[in-house]
């Protein structure tokens, strides 16, 4: 019985020393495979050689709970960098390893094949180079190859059909060449192949029919060849994906008996012949991509059979005939694309049945008749192209009905009357093209609702009138043609569209002086011409008055001289208008010239504005829609945001054509940017824009200034920097009391506003003439119209001219401490944004005494 109880001890310490042996190799391993890594952001810090450490607890190692070998390895999304060690293939437990998502590079390497346990392994979203090495074909256990996304060449290993059980296969988006080996296909487990954005060559087999398992065949964007064969009918795929080669030849009538097919895309082939009316079979199909062939015949009806399409794209054919009227019946049609083909007759009504439809596209067709009423029912249309064909009759009033619609394009049509004014109430539409019709009448003022769009073209017609001034009210357009039609008036109306950046009203009847302020300076005379009433420096004609012609004799050198002299006289006037008018503030640059703005970047000073971009805040104000608007000034307007969060904010766009905008953003930055304050919101964020720079503060929900000091509400005031700043001197609250209209305002009136100061001040203050002067300022900025009111910088000025500088024996209260830090960050990420056309404003030269005098003074 003892010899039996020894033994059984010997056998367990033998293996107790057998486990720890196979530890101190697994953990070796993993820390020669940490050598070759570059671990950026020191996630991998606790693979260390400490005798206390446990590999089988560091980050990414799982061991196996009995042998403690080391069995799946997972450092994917690390932002790892570095090679692979070869070290690797001494993990033969190994049975996952995944490593995707890094930026690794080097080769894959060999001993990789060691690894004989194996079933998955992941490198893809690297930067591998080389080939993909033949040891692969060594592991018998693999599953799952998954090495897409990287920078791998050569040939796709021929003895990768030699592993039995292999099912994913994914070479996508490499740099492979040369065919894809015959033996792949006659392979009877895998089920996705996926070698698309390659460089591959040849053709595809015969043979294909036998991967009777294939559930995703992807062989997209390479340079394959030759016809699609008859036998692929025999794959039930889900996919069939072989867009983007040189493919020629019919579509296989077989495919219409792929019935698991729920995605087959075929196009930008050169593929030819008709469409066959057997794939109408494919009930189950969700997007037929036919695209960018060169298709013939006619659409078959039999596609209005596959009730469970959502996508249908045919354009950039060669088809013939009308729309078939079928299609009405696929109810979930999302996309319906129809471009750049010969099609003829007019648009079926009953294309209105297609409920879900959310885009139509029958651009660049023959397309005759008029324009269905009916359509008004696609409620959920975003996007509607109807251009260049030969339909005619009027705009139906009914489009107006489409309330979802960003993009209306009618243009290159035989289109006849007028605008309807109910367009105006496509309050989400981006982009309006009429253009190349024969619309007649009036540009509709109500087009000054639409405060989304940006594109509007409506040239080459015969629109006659005035160009309307609700057109200003539109600050998100960028694009505004209206050239070659009969308008009249004067183009001033268009100078306060500060994001306009393309405008051509050229041969019209307008007249008047060309503006020269705002964006109009960037606008070539291109934009001008034709229109013999107009004059500016623009153009050739003068503003002051024409003379009558004298007509005069003169030599043919005097003639040339004279061209000479104007060719002179005009180049000189050129290179004026086009040198900024104040060259010493803009050293590097200057407004007039073309500007390259990079994406407007919004920079983050409080987490309530985390995982926010200068985009969502767009999104989320629909582009600083008026809707959203909750206050205005004379140098900004200011926004209410609701956040991801559901916080909201105020965001504050300083007006980029205000003189002193910059001065006064730059101003407002450091003051409030640098004081926490109990009365003043925080800074949460701020953005440069080529169209208005934005300041991002607390949103508070007790109304203005104003309401406050015009109206008996009784409540403790907290100062928005938007209606104006109110300062807190000594630590106490000037404006502390209960203040009504007759309290506050008939005091100013009656010249005894000294007696609303808390008695506190006037105790302890020994300057009452500051407090009295902070009174004024504080008064002033309530006025109701914005431009009586000062700026932040004015403000900030005149107080900074009050306050007696700091001596080391005087404190800071604790609520009014500016972080000298802060102020620096600030001002450093400011000046990394700002370019350099944007810099060096000249500083104000307003005395305190000119600027009371300015704004009227209080008493």
């Amino acid at each position: 019985m003892a010899f039996r109880f020894e033994l059984l001890l010997l056998v367990s310490l033998v293996s107790l020393n057998s486990i720890n042996s196979v530890d101190s190799n697994d953990g070796a391993t993993l820390l020669e495979i940490k050598k070759s890594l570059r671990d950026v952001d020191n996630v991998l810090y606790d693979w260390t050689n400490s005798p206390s450490s446990d590999y089988c607890v560091w980050r990414g190692v799982t061991c196996d709970n009995v042998t403690f070998n080391v069995i799946a390895l997972n450092l994917s999304g690390l932002n790892l960098e570095g090679e692979i060690s070869p070290a690797i293939g001494s993990l033969n437990s190994l049975v996952s390893i995944d490593f995707k998502e890094n930026s690794l590079s080097g080769q894959i390497p060999d001993e990789i094949g060691a690894c004989s346990s194996l079933k998955s392994l992941d490198l893809s979203f690297n930067e591998i180079r080389g080939d993909v090495p033949f040891s692969i074909s060594k592991l018998k256990q693999l599953e799952n190859l998954i090495l897409k996304n990287n920078q791998l060449i050569g040939p796709i290993p021929s003895t990768l059909s030699q592993i039995p059980n292999l099912k994913i296969l994914d070479l996508a988006q490499n740099n492979l060449s040369g065919e894809i080996p015959r033996l792949i296909y006659w392979n009877e487990v895998l089920q996705y192949l996926d070698v698309r954005n390659n460089s591959l060559t040849g053709s595809i087999p015969e043979n294909i029919g036998n991967c009777t398992a294939f559930q995703v065949l992807d062989l997209s964007y390479n340079q394959l060849t030759g016809e699609i064969p008859f036998n692929i009918g025999f794959l039930q795929v889900a996919t069939l994906s072989l867009q983007g080669n040189k493919l020629s030849g019919h579509i296989p009538s077989v495919i219409g008996l792929m019935q698991a097919l729920a995605v087959l895309d075929l196009s930008c082939n050169m593929l030819t012949g008709p469409v066959p009316p057997v794939l109408g079979n494919l009930t189950y199909t969700e997007k037929l991509y036919l695209h960018g062939n060169k298709l013939t015949g006619l659409i078959p009806p039999e596609l209005g059979n596959m009730t469970k399409l959502h996508y249908l794209e045919l354009n950039d054919n060669h088809l013939s005939g009308h729309i078939p009227p079928e299609l009405g019946k696929l109810s979930d049609l999302f996309d319906l694309n129809v471009a750049n083909n010969n099609l003829e007759g007019p648009i079926p009504n009953n294309i209105s049945s297609c409920k879900n439809l959310n885009s139509l596209n029958v651009h660049g067709n023959k397309l005759s008749g008029t324009i269905p009423s009916a359509f008004q029912s696609l409620e959920s249309m975003t996007y509607l192209n109807l251009s260049s064909n030969n339909l005619q009759g009027p705009i139906p009033i009914e489009l107006s009905r489409i309330g979802n619609l960003d993009t209306l394009d009618i243009s290159n049509n035989n289109i006849s009357g007028s605008i309807p004014s109910s367009l105006g109430d496509l309050e989400h539409l981006l982009k309006l093209n009429l253009s190349r019709n024969h619309i007649t009448g009036f540009i509709p003022a109500e087009f000054g609702n639409l405060r989304s769009v940006m594109d509007i073209d409506l040239s080459n017609n015969q629109l006659s009138g005035l160009i309307p001034g609700e057109l200003s009210q539109l600050q998100n357009m960028i694009s505004l043609r209206l050239e070659n039609n009969r308008l009249s008036g004067e183009v001033t109306s268009l100078v306060n569209c500060l994001s306009l950046s393309l405008l051509n009203v050229s041969y019209n009847n307008l007249v008047g002086i060309v503006p020269t302020s705002n964006n109009f300076s960037r606008f070539s005379p291109d934009s001008f011409i034709g229109n013999p009433a107009l004059c500016g420096y623009w153009l050739n004609s003068p503003c002051n008055g024409s003379h009558a012609p004298v007509r005069v004799t003169l030599p043919k050198a005097a003639i040339l001289g004279i061209a000479l002299a104007a060719l002179v006289i005009l180049l000189m006037i050129l290179l004026a208008a086009c040198r900024p008018h104040n060259p010493a503030p803009f050293p590097d640059g200057s407004f007039d010239k073309p500007v390259n703005y990079s994406p407007p970047k919004l920079v983050i000073l409080h987490m309530n504005m985390a995982l926010h971009v200068y985009d969502d805040i767009m999104r989320m104000t629909e582009n600083l829609s008026e809707k959203y608007m909750i206050g205005y000034g004379a140098s900004s307007t200011v926004y209410k945001c609701v956040l991801k969060n559901c916080k909201p904010v105020a965001i504050k766009k300083l007006y980029s054509h205000y003189p002193q905008y910059l001065k006064e953003f730059e101003t407002e930055l450091e003051t409030v940017g640098s004081i926490k304050h109990r009365n003043l919101v925080s800074l949460q964020g701020y953005s440069l824009s080529p169209f208005g720079n934005l300041l991002i503060y607390d949103y508070m929900e007790n109304g203005s200034l104003w309401d406050l000091l015009h109206v008996k509400v009784y409540m403790s005031l907290r100062v928005l920097p938007h209606v104006g700043p109110l300062v807190d001197l000594h630590g106490h609250e000037l404006m502390r009391r209960r203040m009504g209209q007759c309290q506050i305002l008939s005091k100013t009136a009656n010249d005894a506003v000294m007696e609303t100061v808390d008695p506190d001040i006037i105790a302890t203050c020994k300057d009452m003439g500051a407090v009295k002067k902070v009174f004024q300022l504080a008064l002033l900025c309530t006025k109701r119209q914005p431009a009586d009111r000062p700026t932040m910088h004015e403000v900030s000025r005149v107080l900074g001219s009050l306050v007696p500088s700091i001596t080391p024996t005087q404190v800071l209260l604790p609520d009014s401490q500016p972080s000298a830090t802060k102020v620096q960050c600030y001002k450093d990420e400011y000046a990394n944004l700002k370019t350099p056309h944007l810099v060096n404003f000249p500083t104000m030269s307003t005395s305190d005494a000119q600027l009371f005098l300015k704004f009227g003074e209080l008493k």
